[in-house]
């Protein structure tokens, strides 16, 4: 992709990854983050290889969600967003969480770098570890 390339956003990251369920996991993957990617989520560092695991999990018990950017800023390379994340899981439980998120872009588009706390609005307190479960 050239220097000028559209970028990403988490909400269109999220919907691929976990709302999307005909797409292809890699292929989501590979959409939205580089290979060098990081992330740390609530002090837990993992790789792109340990995030997509997190994300197959994810898969394998939401059933259907929706994300809602409430701000979003950006600065070059830089991006911020506050936003909820409300899911129903397969077992008929909701879930929403609401994410403080800090991320780098690469030239690309693609995010290289996220870190970002969160905090379980409504769930069972099982769920509040959802945002690294595996």
């Amino acid at each position: 992709m050239p220097a000028t390339a559209p970028r990403t956003t988490i909400a269109a990251a999220l919907d691929d990854l976990l709302f999307t369920p005909g797409l292809d996991l890699e292929t989501a993957v590979e959409r939205h983050f580089t290979p060098d990617y990081r992330q740390r989520t609530d002090g837990r560092w993992d790789d792109r290889a340990a995030f997509t695991d997190h994300i197959r999990h994810l898969r394998a018990v939401v059933a259907s969600g929706r994300v809602e950017v409430h701000e979003e800023l950006h600065d070059g390379d830089r991006t911020a967003t506050r936003h909820t994340v409300d899911v129903l899981k397969t077992d008929g439980t909701r879930v929403s969480m609401e994410v403080y998120l800090f991320g780098r872009y690469a030239p690309c588009g693609r995010l290289r770098r996220i870190e970002e706390t969160t905090l379980l609005l409504a769930g069972a307190e099982a769920d509040r570890n959802l945002g690294s479960a595996r």
